[in-house]
């Protein structure tokens, strides 16, 4: 199959490599380039506050593929060179070196970029974690019995919380909500984390904001608080979420609102698309606009783009799903988990840590929680399908 006579996808990591399998899988034979920001080949994200910050890993066992697997898929890799602008209607990208890469199809996968404190650049010892060379570089800087201050109570922030404490940290974790990933789980399951990490020995310090970051002699010495306390660090992390990088295609002409804005094919010009955490695109059973930022969406998504790029005719509409791993707890989430949603426990027992949540709102099954019980989990994702298909059924 040739296809398009020239693809080229922007961004070389999980979202972007997959694109160019799954074309490739495909039977498309035509050329490929790959335009990456970062010197490091493609590698897979979920493991650096993990497996990479623990020290479980070397920082190369990332790697999603081997070099000579990346080899066989004939595409041009031009790794360490950032897309600045995108000319929509002549299909070309520029970058910081002054490259142009023009194609039939361009790709966007350029995933999201870490948000900052205010005032926390050129301050030694505040870090984000976003891409290897953080995980590398925060990893050499915590040591046991050292103060760890990490600010954001979702996902990412309680991750590298846990990580941090069974490397043997003194860990405090902070943020504006109640309880850990209380905005992702709502207030059943967080409530359990946050039972979970305090067993564990990390400090919550949770319902208050930050004020800003104290330091002396350029490195950080503090967190203070809105509430007016202040928590002693030797160093920090900021989890607060992220922001979609498209900033270079502010003048593309491109709708951008919370990420690069499709249609339910992905499709966001003619000849553009985008895929993984910088899609934002219509989804046809929720009937709107949905941004998934998780390791699964950037995999199927990918494909399913590279499928409409080869001609089928075929809307996105992927039941959402993510997992986190902390301590000895490890959730799996199918679906959607509003914050009004009500909860029923379905299987196992809260009490022993093993156990399925359904979430309804509306007497419709909106999501399914597990914690360590992935098998049960994984078999009542059908109810989420089920309902989803009533709702669109209804006329």
């Amino acid at each position: 199959m040739t296809g398009p006579g020239r693809i080229l996808v922007v961004g070389a990591s999980a979202a972007g490599l997959t694109t160019v399998e799954a074309l490739r899988r495909k039977g498309y034979t035509g050329a490929i380039d790959v335009l990456g920001d970062e010197v490091h080949a493609p590698y897979d994200r979920p493991p650096l506050s993990k497996q990479v910050l623990a020290g479980a890993w070397e920082p190369q066992r990332a790697a999603l593929r081997t070099a000579e697997v990346i080899a066989n898929l004939d595409a041009d890799f031009v790794l360490g060179d950032a897309a600045s602008s995108l000319d929509v209607a002549a299909r070309t990208v520029r970058t910081t070196s002054g490259r142009e890469l023009s194609a039939d199809v361009v790709v966007l996968a350029t995933g999201v970029r870490a948000r900052a404190l205010p005032g926390q650049e050129g301050i030694a010892g505040v870090y984000t974690l976003r891409g290897l060379d953080d995980a590398v570089a925060l990893k050499a800087d915590l040591r046991p019995g050292s103060r760890l201050v990490v600010v954001g109570e979702g996902v990412l922030g309680s991750e590298i919380a846990a990580t941090a404490r069974t490397l043997g940290l003194d860990v405090t974790l902070t943020g504006p909500l109640a309880a850990p990933m209380a905005l992702q789980v709502g207030p059943m399951v967080s409530e359990l984390l946050a039972d979970l990490h305090r067993e564990h020995g990390v400090r919550l310090r949770l319902g208050s904001g930050v004020a800003g970051l104290l330091s002396e002699d350029g490195r950080v010495t503090g967190v203070r608080l809105s509430s007016g306390e202040i928590l002693p660090s030797d160093v920090v992390v900021v989890a607060i979420g992220a922001t979609p990088a498209t900033q270079w295609l502010d003048d593309s002409g491109l709708t951008l609102d919370n990420g690069v804005v499709c249609d339910a094919r992905c499709r966001a010009a003619d000849g553009i698309y985008a895929v993984g955490d910088v899609a934002r695109f219509h989804h046809e059973s929720y009937n709107r606009l949905m941004r998934l930022e998780n390791r699964t969406n950037a995999t199927e998504q990918a494909a399913a783009v590279a499928a409409v790029i080869l001609g089928e005719d075929r809307a996105y509409a992927p039941v959402p799903y993510f997992w986190t791993d902390q301590f000895e707890a490890k959730l799996q989430v199918h679906g959607l988990l509003p914050a009004d949603a009500e909860t029923e426990v379905v299987e196992g027992d809260v009490a022993g840590r093993r156990f399925v949540v359904r979430y309804t709102s509306g007497g419709a099954v909106t999501g399914i929680l597990g914690w360590n019980m992935p098998k049960q989990t994984r078999m009542r994702r059908q109810e989420v399908v089920d309902s989803i298909t009533a709702s669109v059924s209804v006329p």
